[in-house]
């Protein structure tokens, strides 16, 4: 929130003539380029200031402006006039016996709003999984996240601050302890349907004078909103994933609702422009839920070794397009379930049977609900999707403290 203050007028002799709301401006909400605008047209200052205090804020975590020692007084009394830092409030941090860690975050200063992050350690990399919505629009059969509704877009700085707060616990200092490698726009919400402030944010998180992460490093996952995925292609160089889960309509337009307006094929045209579009780009991961007798059958594998097979002919590359195999990770009052080992197995080597690199994605945190698909926040709905998931609930004699 940006706090409001009173600044009074005065005349030219110095006497008040009016009281003037000034708002003072959350940093976290800017980027490399809208931080030196406003070190020059709001302070007056050279744009080296604001490359310092960018420093300070994502190398060092500092939010408070007299901490900042090589800033002169003047300029620091200027940035307490028309500035402030402003991170996520933590409700609380759940560490997993697996070495994930999940944050739930306050969004917003009334606290009826929250979202989750989710930190997972591997061997060679630290990903955190971000989120770009309270809630999530979009209604995707087999989502935890679905179940609460929507609220709002959270702000770049709401975006930025999951990461902020992420580094500050890991201790990570960019270039020189990384221990947040990857950041995938995984979490609550749809990223696409957020494009200004998730492009915003995942432009922080690649600047040297942010987190210095590596475009490659950086993946934003969508469900196929394809008018956003090509301009995202003109915008921003990250990974692109794209939350596949059916090579069909029929089946796809179940599982993921926005199919509907976007099938498919329209899909699959829009990821080979975006793969077109920059050299730099050399590949799409498909990610696929499986579930058991929904979608892991081998007339569905079959079906989506076609669909990968085409797409490789089309970019003359066969892993232009690689698939992430998602086992289902089950929450309170789903109808959905886990596809069983020897089903997910048998899927998988009948994809690489067919020269598609496939990968299968291990089950994380789940212990503390933090695995893919399971992220849930504090949602105030604006639609009536909550309402009617904790229906289902009591009439399946669940508590509705499930949802």
């Amino acid at each position: 929130m940006k706090e409001i203050v009173l600044i009074p007028s005065v005349t030219t002799t110095g006497e008040p003539l009016a009281t003037v709301a000034v708002r003072k401006q959350n940093l976290l909400d800017l980027d490399r380029g809208g931080l030196e605008r406003f070190f020059e047209d709001t302070l007056g200052e050279k744009r080296f200031r604001a490359h310092q205090v960018m420093k300070w804020i994502h190398h060092r975590y500092v939010t408070d402006f007299d901490e900042m020692t090589d800033l002169g007084k003047p300029l620091r009394a200027k940035l307490q006039q028309h500035a402030e830092v402003v991170v996520p409030n933590v409700v609380f941090d759940k560490p997993s016996a697996d070495g994930t860690h999940k944050w739930l975050l306050s969004m917003g200063a009334d606290g009826k709003n929250a979202i989750e992050t989710v930190y997972i350690p591997d061997k060679t990399r630290g990903t955190l999984c971000v989120s770009s919505q309270v809630g999530c629009a979009l209604n995707c059969q087999f989502c935890s996240t679905a179940t609460q509704g929507f609220n709002r877009n959270l702000s770049t700085a709401e975006i930025i601050g999951q990461v902020w707060v992420a580094a500050r616990h890991l201790g990570n200092v960019p270039a020189q302890i990384r221990r947040l490698t990857n950041v995938v726009m995984m979490g609550m919400g749809e990223p696409l349907a957020n494009f200004d402030n998730v492009v915003r944010a995942m432009s922080i998180m690649r600047d040297d004078l942010g987190y210095g992460l590596a475009s490659k490093r950086v993946t934003l996952s969508t469900a196929g909103m394809v008018p956003m995925i090509d301009r995202l292609s003109t915008e921003s160089d990250v990974s692109l994933a794209v939350s596949l889960h059916a090579a069909e309509d029929d089946l796809r337009s179940e599982l993921v609702p926005l199919n509907k307006k976007y099938p498919v094929e329209q899909l699959m045209a829009a990821c080979a422009r975006y793969l077109k579009a920059s050299p730099k780009r050399d590949s799409i991961t498909f990610e696929y839920t499986l579930m058991r007798g929904v979608n892991d059958q081998p007339a569905h594998a079959r079906a989506l070794a076609r669909l990968m097979r085409s797409f490789g002919n089309q970019m003359q590359s066969r892993e232009a397009g690689k698939v992430n195999l998602i086992p289902f990770n089950p929450f309170p009052g789903t109808r959905y379930e886990r596809s069983d080992e020897t089903s997910i197995r048998a899927f998988q080597k009948i994809l690489l049977d067919a020269q598609v690199l496939t990968m299968v994605r291990r089950t994380r945190g789940d212990d503390i609900d933090a695995a893919c698909g399971q992220l849930k926040g504090q949602v105030m709905d604006r639609t009536r999707r909550q309402a009617e998931f904790k229906r289902h609930l009591r009439e399946q004699g669940l508590d509705d403290a499930a949802a």
